[in-house]
C-alpha cells in the first residue's frame, strides 16, 4: 500500500513488521509465553491476545475487503431537502439509508450540525478503510480537517451563524460552535458516505488553514500562531505570558535511586526558566537515596518533602501542592524521563488556556512503544486503558492522534499538568477513595465536570519506564478492589462509552485496533454531542482537599 495524501489516513500505511524480532521477545520471556500459550489452550483467548500484544507490540488492522461497499452501497438519489444544506465535494456520495437518517436527526430542534463516518478507498485494486471519528473537538478540527467535506447544516442556522457554505466544512463548524455552542454539533457513529477512487479533488481541504485563523481571530486568540506541521495538518502555538509563570514539578518516590536520579535530572534539564522541584520522599531507606536526596536539598536543587508510613499517592501529592509555589502543577512519577527540554512548554501553553484542565504528555515505555496517548474509558474491561497502548513509540495513530493536540476523557498522572488554582477549586486529587488508583482520572472527570476540558498533547513526549517502582501485595489488591467499586459508583455512566472513542472499535484490545465485529453494518448508536461542561457530573462530590 502507498503513503497516503490525506493525513487522515496515515494510519494506514504499511509500518516493517520483523518476525525475528516478535520471536526473540516471546523467547526473552518464557514464563509469560508459556502463560500466553496456556491462556490460549484453555479458552481465554481474550486474556492470550491482551499478553500478546503487551509482550510484542501491536498496530491497526482495520483494513476492510472491497466486498464491504456492497452492503454498504452508495444513495441512488443526490440529497435534497428545503430545511436542510448538505456540504459535499467531488468523489464524496453518501450511502444509501444516509438522507432518511440524517433528517431524522435534524428532528432536534436544538441540533445545528452533523457529521457521521465514511468508508474510504483511495485505489481501485486497495482495501476500504474506516473513517471513524470522535465527538466534535475544535482542538482537534484546528489541527486536522477529521470532519469534512460531507457536513449536514439545518438551513435556519447559517445566517445567524455566518455560514457561508462555499467556505467549508471547518468554517462552518467553528460558526455554528461559536454561534450555538459546541452541543449544536453533533456526530452520528454510523457511516454516511463514501469517498470513491479517482474522484476526490485534490487539495480539498486547503481552505483550513484560513479557517482556522478566522476563528481564533473571532474568539480572542489573535496571537495564537498557526505554523504547518506536514500536508493538511496545523500546530496551534498559543503564547506565553512573560514572565513564565512557576511550574511546581513534584515527584513522590521511596527509594530506587537507579530510577529517581535520570528522573530528577531530566526535570531540571527542562528548558523553563523557574522550575520548582518537590521530592516526596515516602520512607526511603536506602542511603545511596538518602544522600541523593540531602545534597538535591543542600544545593537548592530541590525540596524533599519527607512523608513516612504507607504509600498514598493522592494525600502525598496534595500535600506537595500546598507548599509549592508555582502557578502550574506537574505531577511525574518517578519512573518517568523527559525526552528532551521543551516538554513543559508544550504542555504548558495549553494548560494556561482558561477553558483547558489536565493536560497530559505521550509516554513512551522502555521497548521504545506506546505506554501513554491518553485514557479512554469504558475499555480493558469496562473501566480505562491507555489510548493506542503498545503501538510502535513513532506510530502517527488512528487519525493522527498520536501526533495531534486533541481533547480526551482523562490523561495519566505519571505526567500531568494543571494550573494550582483549577486543582484547588476542584479538591484536589480524592484521597478518601483513591488513595493509589483511578486518582488521576478521576481528578480529570471532576475538572471536566467542572467546565474544563482535559487535553492530550502528543508534541510533549516523555519515557516511563512503567511499573518498575510499584510493588503487588494482598494488601495492594484489596485496595485496588475497594477503588474499583468507587470509581465505578462515582462514574459508572460514563464507563458505557467515551465520547472521544468511537464505539465502533474493539472494546478489549488496546484501542484503534480493531474493530467491533459488526460495527459498520449495525444499527447505528444515538448522535454524540460534547458535553457545555467538559463532562459529565460525579455522583457524589469529592471529600478531599489538597
Amino acid at each position: 500500500m502507498t503513503a497516503s495524501p490525506d493525513p487522515a489516513l496515515r494510519f494506514s500505511e504499511p509500518r516493517p513488521r520483523h518476525p525475528l524480532g516478535t520471536l526473540a521477545a516471546l523467547a526473552h520471556h518464557p514464563g509469560r509465553t508459556l502463560a500466553l500459550l496456556w491462556a490460549r489452550i484453555t479458552g481465554r483467548r481474550l486474556r492470550a491476545r491482551q499478553g500478546f500484544a503487551a509482550l510484542v507490540g501491536i498496530d491497526h488492522r482495520l483494513a476492510l475487503p472491497p466486498a464491504i461497499l456492497t452492503a454498504v452501497p452508495e444513495a441512488s438519489e443526490p440529497f435534497a431537502d428545503p430545511d436542510i444544506v448538505l456540504l459535499s465535494a467531488p468523489g464524496h456520495v453518501l450511502v444509501a439509508g444516509a438522507a432518511g437518517t440524517i433528517r431524522a436527526a435534524f428532528a432536534d430542534p436544538d441540533l445545528q450540525a452533523l457529521y457521521g463516518d465514511a468508508l474510504v478507498k483511495d485505489r481501485a485494486d486497495g482495501p476500504v478503510l474506516p473513517l471513524l471519528r470522535p465527538v466534535f473537538d475544535p482542538d482537534f478540527l484546528a489541527a486536522l480537517d477529521y470532519v469534512g467535506p460531507v457536513l449536514a447544516l439545518r438551513r435556519a442556522a447559517l445566517g445567524p451563524a455566518g455560514v457561508d457554505p462555499r467556505a467549508g466544512a471547518t468554517d462552518a463548524l467553528f460558526r455554528i460552535a461559536e454561534r450555538y455552542g459546541p452541543a449544536a454539533i453533533a456526530h452520528l457513529p454510523r457511516v454516511l458516505a463514501l469517498r470513491q477512487p479517482g474522484r476526490a479533488e485534490a487539495g480539498e481541504g486547503r481552505g483550513h488553514a484560513a479557517a482556522v485563523r478566522a476563528h481564533l481571530d473571532r474568539t480572542g486568540r489573535a496571537a495564537s500562531a498557526i505554523e504547518p506541521a506536514g500536508e493538511g495538518i496545523l500546530r496551534i502555538v498559543h503564547p506565553l505570558p512573560e514572565p513564565y509563570p512557576a511550574a511546581s514539578l513534584i515527584v513522590p518516590t521511596r527509594d530506587r535511586l537507579d530510577l529517581l536520579r535520570p528522573c530528577v535530572e531530566s526535570l531540571l534539564a527542562t528548558d523553563w526558566p523557574d522550575l520548582d522541584l518537590v521530592v516526596l520522599d515516602n520512607d526511603s531507606r536506602e542511603p545511596g537515596t538518602r544522600a541523593y536526596l540531602d545534597a538535591l536539598s543542600a544545593a537548592g536543587r530541590a525540596r524533599v518533602l519527607r512523608w513516612p508510613g504507607a504509600f498514598d499517592f493522592a494525600a502525598m501529592n496534595n500535600a506537595a501542592a500546598r507548599i509549592a509555589r508555582g502557578r502550574l502543577l506537574v505531577f511525574v512519577n518517578n519512573d518517568v524521563v523527559a525526552g528532551d527540554t521543551s516538554w513543559l512548554a508544550r504542555m504548558a501553553r495549553h494548560a494556561l488556556r482558561p477553558e483547558i484542565g489536565a493536560v497530559g504528555a505521550k509516554l513512551v515505555d522502555g521497548a521504545g512503544r506506546i505506554q501513554h496517548g491518553g485514557i479512554v474509558l469504558g475499555t480493558g474491561g469496562g473501566l480505562v486503558t491507555h489510548a493506542h497502548r503498545h503501538f510502535p513509540g513513532n506510530a502517527p495513530g488512528y487519525l493522527g492522534r498520536l501526533t495531534l493536540t486533541h481533547r480526551v476523557s482523562a490523561v495519566t498522572a505519571a505526567c500531568l499538568m494543571v494550573e494550582a488554582d483549577k486543582f484547588a477549586a476542584v479538591g484536589g486529587f480524592d484521597a478518601a477513595h483513591f488513595a493509589v488508583d483511578f486518582n488521576d482520572v478521576d481528578l480529570c472527570l471532576r475538572l471536566n465536570a467542572a467546565g474544563y476540558h482535559t487535553l492530550m498533547v502528543p508534541e510533549a513526549v516523555l519515557h516511563h519506564y512503567e511499573g518498575l517502582s510499584r510493588r503487588r501485595t494482598p494488601e495492594a489488591a484489596a485496595r485496588h478492589a475497594r477503588e474499583i467499586g468507587a470509581f465505578e459508583k462515582r462514574w459508572g455512566p460514563l464507563l458505557a462509552q467515551d465520547p472521544h472513542y468511537h464505539p465502533g472499535f474493539d472494546p478489549d484490545l488496546s484501542t484503534h485496533a480493531r474493530l467491533r465485529p459488526g460495527a459498520l453494518l449495525g444499527e447505528p448508536g444515538p448522535a454524540r454531542r460534547p458535553t457545555e461542561r467538559g463532562g459529565g457530573r460525579p455522583s457524589a462530590p469529592s471529600r478531599s482537599r489538597p
